[in-house]
């Protein structure tokens, strides 16, 4: 499904073109032009792909939507995946951005989320300076966008590690604690995977030798490099602290199970004693001492209850009981 397409010039927007015309505007050294596309059909992209000359490589990748992130030049065009995870409900769904970047237009392809880049296209519109640059101002404010959307989910991440960690203590929901901390640390994993990649290309838009349709931005390029690493940082920070979070639920159910052992012995104990004298007079000897006593039977139970009494107020002073 198309959904934008605008042609600008020297920094300024022309104004929306029909798609037959793009060829038209990117024959201009002056213009550029813009296209968004949603979901596109494979005979969408063979449109855009014969109107602006695209690799045949990136547009198989692209009709295909199932890439890992990646930044890849084709002569001098560059063709970048990035992901775009979204919290929806407790899952996290990855969405996938392609970027065709030449030197008089971008197309931008996006696959499986609905949060479109209008406010990208509104911000680059107000700075006709940069837009002067060209097509790698664009892919910037792209590239910029998405990161930026990377953050708010790393906190909502973060939220919910805090609330499972308050639980630890507080709920004797061992199991259902531990389930959700698998989960949680599968949701960072997914948000690392698309952080991870972007991290090792990025600084080839930048650094050494830059593709000529980043020149003049690399500053900008290196911006998105910084946040890339202060969230990939956050990242691996929530990760260790799920790991210390599993390890610490699963002390408290050792700990809950040793109370629970100590407790079963103490009684085992309890029940021992008056099971071992009566065992012993239960042997059925004839010859056995205080058989003949008037006082035997009321002496065995006492020295059981005694001991008994004894035992409880030991176990009770050491925490057992």
């Amino acid at each position: 499904m198309l959904i934008n397409c605008v042609a600008y010039e020297n920094g300024k927007r022309l104004g929306d073109i029909p798609k037959a015309d793009v060829s038209e505007y990117v024959k201009r050294p002056e213009c550029f032009v813009w296209v968004a596309l949603k979901d596109p059909e494979p005979a969408e992209l063979a449109e855009m792909q014969e109107e602006f000359g695209l690799h045949p490589l990136a547009v198989e990748d692209a009709t295909r939507g199932h890439q890992r992130p990646k930044i890849e030049e084709y002569g001098d065009t560059i063709f970048a995946v990035l992901h775009v995870p979204q919290l929806r409900g407790a899952d996290v769904d990855v969405g996938e951005l392609d970027i065709f970047v030449g030197r008089n237009y971008v197309l931008s392809v996006r696959h499986r989320f609905e949060a479109g880049f209008q406010a990208v296209r509104d911000r680059v519109e107000t700075e006709p300076d940069l837009l002067r640059v060209g097509s790698g101002f664009v892919l910037y404010a792209l590239m910029d966008n998405v990161v930026d959307r990377y953050f708010p989910l790393v906190d909502a991440l973060e939220v919910q590690l805090e609330a499972i960690e308050q639980r630890i203590f507080t709920e004797d929901l061992a199991r259902a604690n531990l389930r959700e901390l698998y989960d949680l640390k599968y949701k960072l994993m997914v948000v690392r995977h698309a952080i991870e990649p972007l991290i090792d290309v990025l600084h080839k838009l930048y650094g050494g030798r830059v593709p000529p349709v980043c020149v003049g931005v690399q500053d900008y390029f290196r911006d998105v490099y910084d946040h890339l690493l202060r969230v990939s940082q956050q990242v691996d920070g929530l990760r260790d602290m799920v790991v210390t979070a599993m390890q610490v639920n699963l002390s408290t159910v050792n700990m809950a199970t040793t109370e629970v052992t100590k407790r079963l012995a103490a009684y085992a104990a309890l029940v021992a004693v008056p099971t071992l004298i009566a065992g012993i007079y239960g042997m059925n000897f004839k010859f056995m001492p205080e058989l003949q006593h008037v006082w035997g039977y009321p002496v065995a139970l006492a020295t059981m209850a005694g001991i008994d009494a004894f035992l409880w107020w030991r176990f009770r002073k050491a925490g057992w009981l």
